[in-house]
C-alpha cells in the first residue's frame, strides 16, 4: 500500500506538484512544502469522518462513483500548462467543504503562516489536490474491493503509515488531539504551528524535497 511519503515522491505526485505550481505561480519547492503538510491533514480528516457510519457511506459512495481513480488517467491533460480544469477546482472546493468544514481557513492560514504563500494561493493548491487524493484512495480501495467502513478506515491507515514512530503519534494526536470529535482543532499547533516542531510532518516530508 502507498503512503504518502510514496505519493508525493512518485511520478504522480511530481505532476501534482507541478501542476499545482504552474496553477498558482508558486514555486514548485513551496508547493511541495504546502502539499507535504496539507496532505497528512486532509487524509486525517477523512479517517475520522470514516469513523461515523455516515462519514463513512458518504465516502465510500463518492469512492465508488465519481472518484474511482478514473482521474488519475488523465492527469496531464487536467492539471497541464498551468490551467488546471476547472470542473477539477469546483470538485476539489466542495471535497475541501466537506473534509474540513468550518476549519477551512483555520488550515490554509496555518499553512499560510509556515509557507509564506498567501492563503488564497494555498487554497488553490488544496482545490487542486484533493480530488486527486481522493482518486488515490477509490483507486485503492477498487484495488482491494473496500465496501464497509472498517476496511476503508484499513485503507486510509495504511495511507497514513509508514511513519517513523514519533511522527505516526503526531499523526494520531493531530486527527483530534483534544478529544472532542472535532478533527482539526489542533492543527495550527500539533503540525504547522511553531517553526521548531521540525519533528512533524513538515519535517519528515520536507526531507523528500531537499529542505
Amino acid at each position: 500500500m502507498a503512503g504518502l511519503l510514496d505519493l508525493l515522491n512518485s511520478d504522480l505526485g511530481k505532476q501534482l506538484i507541478s501542476g499545482a505550481s504552474a496553477q498558482t505561480g508558486a514555486s514548485e519547492s513551496k508547493t511541495a512544502e504546502v502539499l507535504s503538510m496539507a496532505l497528512p491533514v486532509l487524509l486525517g480528516a477523512m479517517k475520522k469522518n470514516a469513523q461515523t457510519q455516515e462519514g463513512a457511506s458518504g465516502l465510500l459512495g463518492a469512492l465508488s462513483n465519481k472518484h474511482d481513480g478514473s482521474i488519475l488517467d488523465n492527469l496531464g491533460s487536467l492539471l497541464g500548462g498551468g490551467n488546471v480544469d476547472q470542473s477539477v477546482m469546483n470538485d476539489g472546493a466542495g471535497i475541501l467543504g466537506h473534509v474540513l468544514g468550518g476549519k477551512q481557513p483555520v488550515v490554509e492560514n496555518t499553512l499560510s503562516q509556515k509557507t509564506g504563500l498567501d492563503a488564497g494561493t494555498i487554497g488553490q493548491i488544496l482545490k487542486i489536490a484533493a480530488p486527486i487524493l481522493l482518486g488515490v484512495i477509490g483507486k485503492q480501495t477498487k484495488q482491494n474491493d473496500v465496501n464497509d467502513s472498517s476496511a476503508l478506515s484499513s485503507i486510509l491507515g495504511s495511507m497514513l503509515g509508514g511513519q517513523p514512530k514519533g511522527n505516526q503519534s503526531l499523526i494520531e494526536s493531530l486527527i483530534d488531539a483534544d478529544g472532542d470529535g472535532s478533527v482539526l482543532d489542533d492543527v495550527a499547533g500539533m503540525v504547522l504551528g511553531s517553526n521548531k516542531n521540525k519533528g512533524g510532518l513538515g519535517g519528515m516530508l520536507g526531507g523528500l524535497f531537499g529542505k
